[in-house]
């Protein structure tokens, strides 16, 4: 389990590279949008972040004196740096296991973000159809319900679900699109997984 210590280790190297692009390079590539000339607004799961140029400083817009999480600064600077060179959007879709080096990471992936998703809505199909709505997820045609969400703009989600009954216990999986290891580390790609499913729960008790 990374320290904090290596968290804002992680944090300073990303500054380093994005602090000498510019601005508008970052915002085209990335998707976010600008606000002002030294400012990027960013949308992450059901928050708002505005992040400083050219020192990556986050502050929730709606709550200016609550703290962003090292982990989620840390993973919108890795999509920053990781997406300059990344291909468009397929519609191919893989299991975690298909990136590039994610054997290493599956027991945390499974632990992050397939078993909370079972456990909370493994039973309650209803909870997550209803929960999915405040994440703008969209509708997809899998298992018992399916939806794909966007919590970056060029790193989609899907998030399918089977549900449990008295014989069989329930299953889900979390696809990505097959540009995510192009984007992401494995590493990265089991913690916003996680993230995700986490938000949901959050909110599906709100």
């Amino acid at each position: 389990m990374p320290r904090i210590d290596d968290y804002i280790n992680a944090k300073k190297l990303s500054v380093e590279t994005l602090s000498a692009m510019s601005l508008k390079d970052i915002a085209q590539t990335s998707e976010f949008e600008t606000s002002g000339d030294s400012l990027l607004r960013i949308p992450f799961l059901n928050r708002v972040y505005q992040v400083t140029f050219p020192d990556f400083r986050f502050q929730d817009e709606a709550e200016p004196e609550k703290e962003v999480p090292i982990q989620e600064q840390v993973i919108i600077l890795h999509y920053l740096v990781g997406v300059r060179n990344a291909p468009a959007l397929s519609k191919n879709w893989i299991a975690y296991r298909e990136i590039p080096g994610a054997s290493f990471y599956f027991s945390a992936f499974v632990k992050r973000a397939i078993d909370p998703l079972k456990k909370v809505f493994g039973q309650n199909i209803a909870g997550l159809v209803k929960t999915a709505k405040k994440l703008e997820g969209r509708a997809i045609d899998a298992g018992n319900a399916g939806f794909e969400f966007k919590p970056l703009p060029k790193v989609p989600l899907q998030v399918i679900l089977w549900e449990g009954d008295e014989e069989f216990p329930p299953e889900a999986n979390i696809l990505f699109n097959d540009n995510a290891g192009e984007i992401l580390s494995p590493e990265d790609g089991a913690w916003i997984a996680g993230m995700l499913v986490y938000r949901l729960i959050s909110l599906s008790f709100q």
